[in-house]
């Protein structure tokens, strides 16, 4: 097997990069360099061809999880960490970028962006998305990660943000780890008050969406409030 430091200098992928620039690698190249070291009996390179066959292409990649990473033979938790830290990175950077441009006509349009993320976590997240007079998206923050204790959703963070961000409108989103999207007493208390805080604020709470395993319940759909 022949290592990366053994091929002509030429054909090394970080000195091809610095002499022809990030565009003239390949995938596997581009790869090779994040991973930085192969083994005694693969180089980086075709470590990185494997990943990637095993990804079932460079698209599957980003949704390889670190379990997946690690049974590939070569693969030190080191390596597998930083492959998962710059695809996670990427998916923001995507997320981030299409967040920007989104306009918000529906529901739908919220558990769209959020039902990949969202349906199998195995936690509760809660976030809120912050819309212009347009509904155009102007942010969204994750307010809260874990075992979801609605005490530790503070109302000022919310409205903070707003504030800052000029929001006229919110969407707050979370999702139920068991898969079922029908309300608790706690979530229907929180929508409550969050809506009679942005009523003072002259912020209006569009929707609360409750995300699970390929559904979700909307609260002001049901009350035939669509947006």
């Amino acid at each position: 097997m022949t290592k990366i430091k053994e091929l002509p200098k030429e054909e090394r992928p970080v000195e091809r990069l610095l002499e022809n620039g990030v565009n003239s690698l390949s995938n596997e190249e581009l790869l090779a360099i994040l991973l930085k070291s192969g083994t005694k009996n693969c180089s980086s390179k075709q470590l990185a061809e494997n990943l990637i066959k095993k990804a079932g292409g460079i698209q599957g990649l980003k949704n390889l999880p670190l379990s997946k990473l690690l049974e590939e033979k070569g693969m030190g938790t080191v390596k597998a960490a930083t492959i998962l830290s710059c695809m996670t990175l990427c998916k923001r950077i995507e997320k981030k970028e299409h967040a920007c441009r989104k306009k918000i006509t529906s529901s739908q349009d919220v558990v769209d962006y959020f039902m990949h993320e969202l349906q199998d976590a195995e936690q509760e997240h809660f976030y809120c998305v912050y819309l212009d007079s347009a509904k155009h998206v102007l942010e969204h923050k994750l307010l809260f990660l874990g075992t979801l204790n609605y005490s530790l959703v503070h109302p000022r963070e919310v409205f903070k943000e707003a504030f800052l961000t000029g929001a006229v409108s919110l969407i707050f989103i979370h999702n139920h780890p068991t898969g079922e999207v029908l309300p608790s007493k706690n979530d229907i208390e929180l929508t409550k008050q969050l809506e009679e805080i942005g009523q003072i604020h002259g912020i209006k709470v569009e929707d609360h969406i409750i995300i699970g395993r390929e559904k979700y319940y909307s609260f002001f759909e049901d009350c035939e409030m669509a947006l």
